[in-house]
């Protein structure tokens, strides 16, 4: 395996034909983004496909290197995070404020956001991604990844390149696996998605579940038996104890079965309880992370005088001046996006209150938002961005600044009482996306300078690559939503009669976070779940301190949050992962200490390998979804085929991870 690129050497990494190629990925990641995004609620992180993309591409130019190539998925990266701005945007269009998205408001929502969530992060580079034990499953993969790619490169080196090539076969090898089995189930439907039994106790329903992604296996894999465990007590909370208590105390609606009912309950009432848990959690991390974070940022300052050349090559930050500079033109960008805002709306306020409620929801959307930035950063290196919960953090935003506005309304009724309260929900929802941009930014660019770090890039000049990701997301995301919302339309929001409602986008995070402002409002909002989460936050939490203390072991409460919060069939899947991952470490403690280290790096490449051959597949079909307008254009079989499929993809998922270990563990 090559070496981290020493700080003595400097090579290419912000180039021309770099930005202009992570320029054309950003367009398409972003599209594919959206569209999956607002058709099944679920995204892709980028980095890992950009990598593979940029080493097949640059090989070809002269001088081209890894740390160029990390440039290229740190941009691409960006503008993928960023378009999780569509959980919560088009609520703006499902309650009728918006009748499309304006060009100049939604682009400075993303921009704004996005380079915020850069400069946030910037001061926590040091103690979560340098200092930290935090494993960064994608950041760890696109580091090998690019790293082989670099080795594959070398002339003249013939051990380093056999090394390289041995490498590359272990990621080529989990990259066509992860493919194929991707192609059967999302592509020709010949293997299902999930394997879900359902266990009827009485009134009770009990729900057994596991999907069938190998990029998830990979990705549990990568973060270890400890967050794999804490995600499955969530699980088991979840699904083994409140769905079944809700379900005895629910009276099913006509016609409804008991497990319609539970999925109806999980969605209504469970995931608040697991955003609660995470709410906790995250403000646990925060309050930890308090110290660091000051040492962080006064060691930045402390640069400034001694002049950024000090530094080492690989510890150089974007300077304070630099981070102020862009931080207030944001700023006072995001105050003009909010005046526009209000003005279009026409809200009648007095200048007095319409200045308050400007500066309130600004400064909401930035204090909030580096505090959260934290908690984003920690919960990507704990299970990784694609399993990140931005829709939760969402929900805690949108729950949080709808209360700041309701007690505004208290003394200004004309914001909350006009019009049903419409124009106080839609400036919920808009404060919100700006916390929800910070957040999913926050969550990639940790991610991104932890691969940076593994390969010696130079953090200021990621940080750079990920501010022009960030602006040219902010440019293309705008017209494709405004192209996919008059193609389809979404759901409870069509833009011309006589649109068939089946086929509009369902956008299902937006719809929940509009009805969570608007239950907020109306003070039909079911607040006990919330609430119950919070404290079983605050019990895990002593829990995780009791155990550290007597070194028994650790309770990651973040985790045992997403478990709650995540549909089963992504939680169950990071589980296998892990408990894989656990299977391969006791089988190699067997071996002498000397032995042990090259199979460990083969397991991390081949977990890789899931992720990266997932990715590509998922962009394939996702072109081909948009291209054809279907939603599944290469199926072979019908609905009747599901109970087989779940069978079928349950026998593959169980082979994957049989061959996965003998070829890591017994080889």
């Amino acid at each position: 395996m090559i070496e981290r690129i020493p700080d003595d050497t400097d090579l290419p990494e912000l180039t021309l034909r770099g930005m202009l190629l992570g320029a054309v990925l950003t367009v398409v990641f972003t599209a594919a983004n959206i569209y999956l995004g607002l058709k099944v609620g679920l995204t892709f992180a980028s980095s890992i496909p950009a990598a593979v993309i940029s080493m097949a591409v640059l090989r070809h130019c002269r001088g081209a290197n890894v740390l160029e190539n990390n440039m290229v998925q740190t941009q691409a990266s960006a503008a993928g995070t960023l378009s999780a701005i569509i959980f919560i945007l088009p609520g703006l269009l499902m309650i009728g404020h918006w009748q499309g998205f304006p060009f100049r408001l939604t682009a400075a929502v993303c921009g704004v956001g996005g380079l915020l969530g850069v400069l946030y992060t910037i001061p926590l580079r040091r103690v979560m991604v340098v200092d930290s034990p935090l494993p960064y499953p994608e950041g760890v993969a696109a580091a090998e990844i690019l790293r082989v790619g670099e080795l594959a490169r070398e002339k003249g080196n013939g051990e380093a390149i056999a090394q390289g090539k041995a490498q590359a076969r272990e990621i080529a090898f989990g990259g066509m696996l992860a493919a194929a089995v991707t192609l059967c189930s999302s592509g020709f439907r010949l293997l299902a998605e999930s394997f879900t039994a359902w266990i009827s106790l009485g009134a009770a329903a009990v729900r057994l579940s596991v999907g069938f992604s190998l990029a998830l296996v990979g990705a549990g894999y990568l973060i270890g038996l400890a967050a794999g465990l804490a995600i499955l007590l969530g699980l088991v909370i979840a699904w083994g104890v409140i769905v079944p208590w809700l379900t005895m105390q629910a009276t099913p609606a006509a016609d409804q079965t008991l497990p319609a009912l539970a999925m109806s309950l999980w969605r209504q009432q469970v995931r608040f309880f697991g955003a609660g848990t995470i709410g906790v959690a995250a403000l646990w991390t925060l309050a930890t992370l308090a110290r660091p974070m000051w040492d962080g940022i006064r060691t930045a300052l402390e640069a400034v005088h001694l002049g950024n050349g000090a530094a080492p090559r690989t510890e150089r930050d974007l300077s304070p001046r630099t981070i102020l500079a862009v931080g207030l033109a944001s700023l006072l960008v995001l105050l003009l996006a909010f005046h526009r805002f209000l003005t279009a709306a026409d809200s009648g306020l007095g200048p007095l209150a319409y200045a308050v409620l400007v500066l309130g929801c600004v400064l909401f959307a930035a204090i909030f938002g580096f505090l959260i930035a934290a908690a984003a950063g920690y919960m990507a290196g704990l299970v990784g961005s694609s399993s990140s919960p931005i829709s939760g953090i969402g929900i805690l935003a949108v729950i949080l600044v709808s209360l700041m506005l309701l007690a505004f309304g208290g003394a200004v009724p004309q914001l909350t009482v006009a019009n049903e309260g419409k124009l106080a929900v839609a400036l919920a929802l808009f404060t919100t996306s700006v916390v929800v941009a910070i957040a999913a930014i926050s969550n990639d660019n940790l991610q991104d300078l932890k691969t940076g770090y593994l390969v010696g890039a130079t953090p200021w000049r990621q940080q750079v690559a990920l501010m022009i990701g960030c602006v040219v997301g902010a440019l293309v995301i705008p017209p494709v939503l405004e192209l996919l919302y008059q193609a389809y339309g979404f759901a409870g929001a069509l833009p011309r009669p006589n649109m068939d409602p089946a086929q509009a986008l369902s956008a299902p995070q937006a719809t929940l976070m509009t009805a969570i402002a608007m239950g907020i409002f109306h003070a039909t909002l079911e607040w006990k779940m919330i609430l119950g989460g919070v404290v079983l936050g605050a019990v895990l939490i002593l829990v995780d301190r009791l155990l550290r203390r007597s070194g028994s072991g650790s309770l990651p409460v973040l985790a045992v949050g997403l478990g709650i919060y995540l549909p089963p069939t992504i939680g169950m899947t990071l589980v296998v992962g892990a408990l894989l991952g656990h299977a391969v470490e006791r089988a190699l403690a067997r071996r002498p200490a000397a032995g042990r280290e090259e199979p460990r790096r083969r397991g991390v490449l081949l977990a890789s390998g899931f992720i990266v051959g997932e990715s590509l597949m998922g962009i394939v079909l996702a072109a081909l979804i948009a291209g054809t307008g279907k939603e599944a254009p290469l199926a072979l079989v019908g609905e009747g085929f599901e109970p087989v499929a779940q069978w079928l993809g349950l026998a593959v998922l169980v082979t994957v991870c049989f061959l996965f270990y003998r070829r890591i563990a017994l080889r």
